[in-house]
């Protein structure tokens, strides 16, 4: 079916008939009321997690064969910007639950623990991952650990993580590790973790300077679960098809976000300044227009790459290609540095308002979750994995 497009607030475009907008709402009301104490406390946003729950937010991408909504990632990305214009804590737990819960679907099989995850996520299961390790330096292609099988069908898998954001409230991680004690680092498998069969030891603290509402602490991971609850494909399968491309996307959705509210903020500082002399033209106001060519410009780039992964999401050819890769990381690294450009233009343009750590201009809080976008997967190591590839490949475009 298409459907008419027509232009909605800053840096958001939404389709005529869109079914997840009245939903995206209310729970964009809850995660922007609790916002700056998620923020203050760094705490997971659990009031608006509840929320994306209970209206089958986390849901939303479930196939209509498993008895879901079957969400396009272009729905999802228009679902992300919302969040993260109230909060980018709420925002990015959408974002990474579904880089993860596509997986399950779209590489799981048919084993029983696969198929029971898959009904818990059409349920509101809200799904984490493990991915990286210590002594691996963030590198998500390669485990130290290992899945250990037992003669009854039995695994178990003991990792050590840097990170695993929102933990504690996950329905379930989803972990990387090697195929056997005997694979290699790059032959990882993914395995479904629930709580009842999983034990997590605190490391460290997530004390940060943005994205507080992200939990995301160090972990020592142990868990003891069944062989069902490894997903058929490998993992360099699933990152190429899936992860890496779904995540880019919504990431840079969520960054969005974050630039839309920030220009809002510059877009009312600049309509009080036009009240407070009639008849003049405020100094922001050709900085503020400046700022809203370079939002849109931020947003075309999202929408297209949602709407490209949507065309080929079940062409693997192009998925796992090298020009696919350059360009869903060209994604996720132009985003996250454009990101904190729009929202230093936006607090210039507001001025001390939006300097001050509260109020409803400020832009305080919005500057400091801009600055984790480049470092969560730090920009660099895309730029080196990139390099690597751009000598492999002819056309990128």
């Amino acid at each position: 079916m298409i459907t008419e497009e027509r232009p909605a607030s800053a840096g958001t475009t939404v389709s005529a008939v869109d079914r997840f907008a009245e939903r995206t709402a209310l729970v964009v009301d809850i995660a922007a009321r609790y916002a700056d104490e998620v923020d203050r406390d760094a705490r997971p946003p659990r009031e608006a997690i509840a929320a994306m729950k209970e209206h089958g937010l986390l849901a939303a991408a479930v196939p209509a064969e498993h008895g879901g909504e079957g969400a396009t990632l272009a729905e999802l990305s228009v679902i992300a910007t919302e969040l993260g214009r109230a909060c980018a804590a709420t925002a990015m737990v959408f974002a990474m639950h579904h880089g993860q819960a596509m997986a399950l679907w779209r590489h799981g099989g048919v084993a029983l623990g696969v198929t029971a995850m898959i009904e818990a996520v059409r349920d509101g299961a809200l799904v984490a991952s493990s991915t990286t390790e210590r002594g691996i330096g963030g590198d998500a292609r390669r485990s130290t650990c290992a899945i250990e099988p037992d003669q009854a069908g039995r695994i178990r898998l003991r990792k050590d993580a840097p990170v695993i954001s929102y933990a504690t409230e996950a329905d379930a991680i989803l972990v990387t590790a090697r195929r056997d004690l005997d694979a290699p680092a790059s032959d990882q498998r993914l395995v479904i973790a629930l709580p009842a069969e999983t034990t997590l030891t605190q490391t460290s603290t997530w004390d940060t300077l943005g994205l507080r509402g992200t939990c995301s602490n160090g972990w020592v991971l142990d868990t003891e679960t069944h062989e069902d609850r490894v997903l058929r494909d490998d993992y360099a399968t699933i990152s190429a098809r899936t992860v890496l491309p779904v995540s880019h996307v919504l990431w840079a959705s969520v960054w969005l976000g974050i630039a839309a509210d920030a220009a809002d903020r510059a877009r009312r500082a600049v309509r009080k300044q036009a009240r407070a002399a009639v008849g003049q033209t405020p100094p922001g106001a050709l900085r503020l227009a400046e700022l809203l060519v370079d939002l849109q410009t931020m947003a075309d780039a999202v929408r297209h790459a949602a709407a490209r992964f949507d065309q080929v999401a079940d062409d693997p050819e192009v998925l796992e290609s090298t020009a696919y890769a350059l360009a869903a990381n060209a994604l996720k690294i132009g985003s996250s540095e454009r990101v904190t450009d729009l929202v230093t233009q936006a607090l210039r343009i507001v001025g001390i308002a939006g300097f001050a750590a509260t109020g409803e201009l400020s832009i305080a809080r919005h500057l400091r979750d801009a600055h984790g976008a480049a470092v969560m997967v730090s920009n660099d190591r895309l730029l080196q994995n990139d390099a690597a590839l751009a000598l492999m490949t002819g056309a990128i475009l």
